[in-house]
């Protein structure tokens, strides 16, 4: 496993990881160790059979996540996102772990916090939490991931939130299917944990088939098609689902290998 980074808490609850942004000071903001420090813990959950599920969350009730330092920005510090943990940390944004990802917004998530959720399969946002890509207002544009938000939400009120950098409610954000789940504050990171383990108990090789085949279906339906049939030799075949199927008629529950 690597080693500790500051301003980042791993907790292993069963076969799911918890990751804290622990940095309340500055709102949870990202800097270049912390960006490399969840790239390396997606990259030993990745390496870790018993790691089924991650859950993001930040310390505190104020913010999820500010995105990133401008402090740290503006002290020309760079990240390189192209190899590494780096990379990792670039696959988690664009959604492509090969685990699923649940994001539990204890607070407000704008910018690289807001693209981090972005990456996310499920998310569970406090009721005073509020999204924003606010990047317009400071001279840049959402370049983390950011710009896929009509991906996921109507484009109108994706070119609504990308053009005016105003921020929204979490109710907003649920009624537009930004958020699966809208609960009290104090509820985040235990409703975010009830998901990851509902989701951890089910087959490894069919959860990464749907992560992947689902988001494909919206970007890039050729590819799904394509992965389709690739997914369908490794999963109908594995062990896994012959324990499935066993499981099911001797009334028991599943023991997965991810095989």
């Amino acid at each position: 496993m690597s080693e500790p980074v500051e301003g980042l808490v791993r907790e292993q609850h069963g076969a799911v990881l918890l990751l804290r942004l622990n940095r309340p000071e500055a709102r949870n903001a990202l800097t270049g160790a912390v960006i490399n420090g969840i790239g390396a813990a997606v990259e030993d959950a990745e390496a870790d059979p018993q790691i089924r599920a991650i859950v993001l969350i930040g310390t505190g009730d104020r913010a999820f996540c500010s995105g990133m330092d401008l402090r740290a920005f503006s002290s020309g510090e760079k990240i390189g996102l192209d190899s590494g943990p780096g990379a990792a940390y670039a696959r988690l944004a664009r959604g492509e772990t090969d685990i699923p990802v649940i994001g539990a917004a204890n607070g407000t998530a704008i910018g690289g916090g807001l693209e981090l959720l972005l990456g996310s399969d499920i998310v569970v946002a406090s009721s005073a939490a509020k999204f924003g890509l606010p990047e317009v207002k400071r001279g840049l544009f959402p370049a983390g991931g950011g710009t896929n938000l009509g991906t996921r939400i109507p484009r109108a009120a994706a070119m609504e939130l990308t053009l005016t950098g105003d921020l929204i409610t979490a109710q907003r954000g649920y009624e537009l299917g930004l958020i699966n789940q809208v609960v009290e504050p104090e509820d985040v990171q235990s409703a975010a944990m009830a998901f990851a383990q509902r989701i951890a108990a089910n087959a490894p090789l069919g959860l990464s088939a749907v992560k992947e085949l689902v988001r494909l279906a919206q970007s890039d339906p050729a590819r799904a098609d394509e992965r389709l049939g690739h997914w369908q030799s490794v999963v109908f075949t594995s062990d896994d689902a012959k324990e499935g199927a066993a499981a099911f008629i001797e009334k028991r529950a599943p023991v997965w290998q991810g095989r």
